[in-house]
């Protein structure tokens, strides 16, 4: 875990911010310049670091205690917003004025590595956040359900970041990605010669997450036939290449997601019952964008650092922006706030993504109808001319 040292002479809302860091797994703390310690990164005010002697004297003085990464954060009155980087991007000046100082939180996160790679902000990603650390913790199977674009897969990963498996692979398998006569072979191995084609044997994606995690993604679409060989496989703890005359035991712990109501599906005759009842030892739930609006800014910040993938490239995200991200309902959840970060900085012709830099799917729509519309305008037009 990365610690942080965050200077609190003059930087009247470091304790805001170092909050917000704790939060996201990085390993914070408040100090007062005079007792600055090794550490591996440190986050001072502007104002501070020029008190000092600037930002030559804050480095040379962070070298002696073996701290790689400095962040002076400047949130003076009428201070532009922009990121600057020095001393080959260990050190990142972060200017933005009060009114953008979650933003600056946010980038101080994603310059510092990102955290525990889950981007939150509200109380209710928190409680999950919690439910997943504790389950983590055990190797019960886990459940995850909620809409598409939720972030399922992301949490996943969280679990087995979280657990005492994290040096140990992660493989994720799309069910409803493979057809469905591969789809068995690929779980469970096969030996050669087991089937045409099968001129060397495979392990399977089961023995390759020995000793891991393996995730299930979207469950609810694998066939029947398979589904009773997963629940021997996870009662067991065992599984039969194909063509193969012996068992093999494993030592995996299985993560499944799905989009759909499993009630539903178990009554419809589309899921076993007890395969059902054997993956939902712990569920965890994913809410819809909508319902967690304190997530949107973390989220995006992640995103677009995702994008640009150096702090020095990463445009200011205006507060107006925000303000239009809250207003939106976004049907498409994380996936749809993608879309439109990146629709920004396709438009962005500058260091900022601001308003006109945005357009949300309704727009996108409303300008596709609009160009419809004069299209057909003008072949009315034609029309008329030719007559």
């Amino acid at each position: 875990m990365t610690s942080v040292s965050i200077i609190s002479d003059g930087f009247s809302r470091a304790t805001e911010l170092m909050h917000i860091v704790s939060q996201r797994g990085l390993d914070a703390r408040l100090a007062a310049y005079t007792e600055l310690k090794k550490s591996d990164a440190l986050v001072i005010a502007g104002s501070v670091a020029d008190d000092i002697g600037g930002m030559e004297k804050v480095v040379e003085q962070c070298r002696e205690y073996g701290i790689r990464k400095i962040v002076i954060v400047r949130t003076e009155q009428g201070q532009d917003n922009e990121i600057r980087t020095a001393f080959g991007g260990a050190v990142a000046e972060i200017c933005g004025d009060e009114c953008s100082f979650p933003f600056s939180c946010e980038l101080v996160v994603q310059f510092l590595g990102g955290g525990n790679g889950f981007a939150a902000g509200d109380a209710n990603t928190f409680k999950l956040l919690s439910l997943a650390s504790r389950v983590a913790n055990s190797d019960v199977t886990v459940f995850i359900n909620g809409p598409t674009g939720t972030g399922k897969e992301v949490l996943a990963k969280y679990v087995h970041a979280q657990s005492e498996r994290a040096e140990k692979a992660f493989i994720a398998v799309n069910c409803a990605a493979i057809p469905d006569n591969m789809l068995e072979a690929m779980l469970f191995g096969y030996e050669k010669g087991a089937f045409t084609g099968a001129s060397t044997a495979n392990k399977g994606i089961f023995r390759a997450a020995d000793g891991g995690t393996l995730l299930l993604d979207e469950i609810s679409e694998m066939p029947l036939g398979l589904q009773a060989k997963i629940l021997r496989a996870l009662q067991e703890r065992m599984v039969t290449p194909l063509g193969g005359q012996r068992d093999i035991p494993i030592d995996v712990r299985v993560i499944a997601t799905t989009n759909r109501d499993m009630g539903l599906e178990v009554r419809e005759g589309r899921f076993r019952e007890d395969l059902f009842y054997r993956l939902n030892v712990f569920p965890l739930e994913t809410s819809p964008l909508s319902k967690r609006k304190g997530d949107l800014l973390p989220v995006a910040t992640a995103l677009i650092f995702k994008h640009v993938k150096t702090i020095e490239k990463m445009p200011w995200l205006q507060s107006d922006v925000l303000e239009m991200f809250e207003e939106h309902a976004w049907p498409g959840n994380i996936r749809e706030l993608e879309n439109v970060l990146q629709r920004a900085l396709v438009l962005s012709d500058t260091n900022q993504i601001a308003p006109e830099n945005i357009m949300l799917d309704r727009t996108v729509a409303t300008a596709l109808s609009m160009l419809d519309s004069s299209l057909e305008s003008a072949d009315q037009q034609q029309l008329v001319s030719a007559k």
